[in-house]
């Protein structure tokens, strides 16, 4: 018999949205699953399957892996009803899972095994296509925590932890003016930001990692949710609107004890121009148009990051309004443009007059 206590106990009817039937339903074909990207104290998702009339369930803090390789912490939670499949919403803030809960992906699963420790299926839903296996090693214990990883081949590629950035050389603007994007030289810290399962890494131009340093930036990744993704950009620290040089090294150069009180009192602003990679998917061979097209479709527009401005042809009117207001000049970067690797390439260039 189906046993939905655990849930009732957690919940408070008359404060959450969520299902709370009288009943157990009847059961159905024990084949649908659902995950949902659960934005509680910490981002997570709850994959769940419909099994003997209720919803088993994991919350997995990195969601499940899209590849093969090193399993990821599946935490074993309370059984939820099968109304639980349809359920978006927002739970109150000081309830059991507070937070807004959106449905990710759903559809239907086969098992290939299912006992007490091991859990193998076969999901077949609109994102997410491939066979997942949940282990449970503490075999005789109350743990919750399981693993769970991919074992089939997945799909995409992995998502690099860094890429040698490419630069720009110093020039005058281009003639051909139609076929150039400009961009403000804001003269910051270059850095390329990495978002996987909702968790950020921040490197610095020669690939080490920093990301202590940038607490502020943490909110990124749960922004982003399930996407995979490598930004490149740059860091600035404003005071009174404009960039200050002398700020944004006191950051850079922070040591651990006083970040916190930095980030606090002159947080960073990061500025991602470029998208290097994205859902399983290398962007180094898109032309440069076609990458920056795709970064907008990110949305990336929080308190402590935003996309700048790209602008196709009027170089010289870009030139003149980034001067006027104490920058350092355009990076002019060709349309048709790959993304070059650790190259200083033509491709890209800086203009200062």
């Amino acid at each position: 018999m189906p046993d939905l206590s655990e849930y009732r106990r957690k919940r408070d009817p008359k404060r959450t949205p969520e299902p709370m039937p009288d009943r157990v339903v009847p059961r159905g074909d024990d084949d649908v699953f659902v995950i949902q990207e659960h934005h509680a104290r910490r981002l997570h998702w709850d994959v769940r399957f419909e099994r003997n009339g209720v919803l088993v369930s994991w919350a997995v803090p990195k969601g499940l892996p899209q590849r093969p390789g090193p399993p990821r912490l599946a935490v074993h939670t309370e059984d939820h009803p099968l109304e639980y499949a349809a359920f978006e919403g927002e739970i109150p803030k000081g309830e059991y899972g507070g937070g807004k809960m959106l449905i990710w992906d759903r559809g239907t699963y086969e098992v290939l095994h299912w006992n007490d420790h091991k859990v193998e299926v076969d999901l077949h839903g609109s994102r997410v296509r491939g066979r997942f296996v949940f282990v449970n090693s503490h075999k005789g214990s109350e743990s919750r925590d399981w693993l769970v990883r991919r074992v089939d081949r997945g799909s995409g590629e992995e998502l690099p932890e860094f890429v040698k950035p490419m630069q720009a050389r110093s020039g005058a603007l281009p003639p051909d003016d139609d076929g150039w994007a400009y961009e403000f030289r804001w003269q910051g810290e270059r850095v390329q930001v990495r978002v996987e399962g909702g968790r950020i890494t921040v490197r610095d131009r020669t690939g080490e990692d920093v990301t202590v340093r940038y607490p502020e930036l943490r909110a990124l990744g749960e922004s982003l949710g399930a996407t995979e993704v490598l930004l490149d950009g740059e860091l600035i620290v404003l005071e009174e609107g404009r960039p200050s040089r002398t700020a944004l090294k006191t950051r850079v150069s922070a040591e651990p004890r006083s970040v916190k009180r930095l980030a606090e009192r002159s947080p960073v602003l990061f500025l991602p121009f470029d998208v290097l990679h994205i859902d399983g998917k290398s962007l180094l061979e898109v032309p440069y148009r076609k990458r920056r097209a795709r970064l907008r479709k990110l949305k990336l527009a929080g308190e402590y990051w935003r996309t700048p401005d790209s602008y196709e042809g009027g170089g010289a009117d870009v030139l003149a309004a980034s001067l006027a207001n104490g920058l350092g000049g355009v990076t002019a970067k060709r349309l048709d443009s790959v993304y070059e690797p650790g190259r200083r390439s033509e491709a890209w260039r800086t203009v200062t007059k």
